[in-house]
């Protein structure tokens, strides 16, 4: 049954259904009952696993295939016409090659298989930051996610009616092939593809691929932002609500401050914080020359080890229902959920990720895997902001930027003006952990925490947000943190978490221009007495110590920059350039 008359949307369907061959073809109205009726038939075939419904109502479990349990940035492609428009840190190939190539792996791959049409809208649906897409697809768990994870249903073809206006999106699991996984965007056809991948970060198209890789490029086009942001909002005891952007690579704690919990001096003096979003920030410029964000999904999509009541019992609490989790354990003495971290009472009697027997006695592996998942409704967030279905969006304040530096950079610092914020975003780093490929202590950069998401040559997206200047009368303040300096003994020196707080009304307030600030050859630090100590177990020394400019980690710092630019060639934005010389002579002045 078609939900639509759009001969564009038709046509284009009718093309996928001839080459990929599926058996029927099902439109995704977004109802409960049909969704419903796909669980069960998911259920039925063991594609998911239906947990305790009195414990985890709503709640499922899904096994990827052991080969695809993660996004593959080195399967991942931008094509457009001319290579040097992807960039050096993009995978490229030419797009009638790669067209030809994926042509060949889509053959009949749904054959035997049913097609799925989502029709999916990334923003509130209507609202002047709304941005249309469909999906199709031969896998159930990716109609349930992105149900979760999107806006899903006829409302998204009453809203296009005639338009051409929508992103193309199609995926096959085909046989699950690693050597021929390919997640590919061509930004100029608005097109995204993906095959021989179930995994979530690969497939649910909306996310990532949509919201990022080719709304980088519409926002380009366009004259906004899509970036790799959470939203926070921060109430303070006088009922004024300021709101924060901030962009961390992965393991430098974006969840945790997306969700963050005030320490309880604060709570009892009434401050409360307010989630909008977790993951990604589309940015605007509204009527009154401020920069507006609005999180384009509409669920969280967060790696569960490690996840638990300390660390982060926000989303734990808003996994407890409607949620699907994907590689965690399966606990069979009450069919509930496990996975590392979770608690310190692992079950006896449980399936690993891949289905195994596994007890802590005999276990050889992790009960979880360590990129296993929760797609979550963001409405169960506890903490979710009153804003989050707003069209227009809530005004930010503050750019945050992060990473994870034991030495280099201080608690925080405040960028000298917009250009210089963006060089602060561009040489955005973190030292290699135990967990990541590498040497442990390398820095690797990740420029706004968009390296892999970037879907355009990175000095471009550089240069966008130095034209952005031009058009925000009143542009937020940019800033810097590092929550992970460390003592001789490599200790944590901060304690974090919730604790951040101080950090974050410290940086509220230069917004509105409510404290002072000292100059450094770095940019703008706090004054250690403008810190809020009250309550936290840091002293005055040790707050001075986190605040404080080493010289000659930065002189190394420059040079790595200098080095890290060079890849760039002549396309590097001659005002990062030009920021870069002036730090080094501030440095050695």
């Amino acid at each position: 049954m078609e939900l639509t008359k759009n001969q564009h949307i038709l046509n284009w369907i009718n093309e996928q259904v001839a080459l990929t061959k599926p058996d029927q073809v099902i439109w995704i109205d977004g109802s409960e009952a049909q969704l419903e009726g796909l669980r069960e038939e998911a259920c039925a075939t063991g594609e998911i696993t239906k947990l305790n419904q009195e414990k985890l109502p709503g709640c499922y479990l899904h096994r990827s295939d052991p080969t695809d349990v993660a996004r593959v940035e080195s399967r991942t492609f931008i094509c457009c016409k001319k290579k040097e428009d992807a960039g050096p840190t993009n995978n490229w190939m030419d797009p009638e090659e790669m067209y030809a190539k994926l042509r060949k792996l889509y053959d009949g791959s749904m054959k035997g298989r049913t097609m799925y049409v989502i029709p999916y809208c990334m923003g509130v649906v209507g609202s002047p930051f709304a941005k249309y897409g469909i999906e199709l697809t031969d896998s159930i768990y990716v109609v349930l996610n992105m149900a979760i994870m999107t806006r899903v249903g006829q409302a998204i073809f009453d809203q296009l009616g005639d338009s051409p206006d929508f992103i193309k999106g199609l995926h096959a699991k085909a046989n699950l092939d690693p050597e021929e996984r390919y997640i590919v965007q061509f930004p100029e056809d608005n097109t995204i593809m993906s095959i021989n991948s179930g995994y979530g970060g690969n497939v649910l198209q909306g996310t990532k691929c949509f919201a990022l890789r080719i709304a980088s490029n519409l926002g380009r086009q366009e004259g906004w932002l899509a970036e790799h942001m959470l939203i926070l909002g921060i109430q303070n005891p006088k009922g004024e609500i300021r709101y924060v952007t901030g962009a961390f690579p992965s393991a430098c704690g974006k969840t945790n401050l997306a969700m963050l919990i005030p320490p309880e001096g604060y709570q009892k003096n009434g401050w409360k914080c307010w989630c909008v979003g977790d993951d990604i920030a589309w940015l605007r410029v509204g009527p009154d020359g401020r920069l507006w964000a609005v999180n384009p999904e509409k669920g969280f999509f967060g790696v569960a080890p490690g996840t638990n009541e300390k660390s982060n019992p926000n989303a734990l609490a808003t996994t407890q229902k409607g949620t699907i989790f994907t590689n965690v354990a399966l606990n069979l003495d009450d069919n509930t959920v496990w996975w590392e971290k979770l608690d310190k009472n692992p079950p006896h009697n449980a399936l690993d990720w891949k289905g195994n027997p596994w007890s802590p006695e005999t276990a050889e592996g992790p009960a979880a895997h360590p990129n296993s998942r929760f797609t979550a409704p963001a409405e169960n967030c506890p903490c979710i902001s009153p804003e989050f279905n707003n069209p227009n969006g809530v005004p930010i304040s503050a750019i945050i930027f992060g990473g994870r530096r034991a030495k280099t950079a201080p608690l925080v610092y405040q960028s000298r003006d917009w250009k210089h914020g963006v060089f602060v975003g561009s040489i955005m780093g973190s030292e290699k952990t135990a967990a990541a490929e590498g040497t442990v202590g390398e820095t690797r950069r990740d420029p706004m925490a968009m390296l892999p998401f970037c879907g355009y040559h990175m000095a471009d997206y550089w240069q966008h947000w130095l034209d952005m200047e031009q058009s925000i009368a009143n542009p937020p303040k940019i800033f810097n943190v590092n929550w992970f300096r460390t003592d001789e003994h490599g200790e944590f020196i901060w304690p974090g978490f919730s604790e951040n707080l101080r950090v974050v009304e410290w940086i509220l307030k230069r917004c509105f221009d409510e404290v002072g600030a000292r100059e450094t050859e770095i940019g703008y630090l706090p004054n250690v007495e403008d810190i809020n100590l009250e309550g936290v177990d840091v002293s005055r020394e040790t707050l001075a110590d986190l605040l404080s400019v080493d010289k000659d980690l930065w002189k190394e710092e420059a040079a790595g920059v200098r080095g890290f630019y060079k890849q760039f060639g002549d396309k590097l934005p001659k005002e990062l350039a030009q920021e870069l010389d002036a730090l080094e002579e501030r440095l050695n002045a």
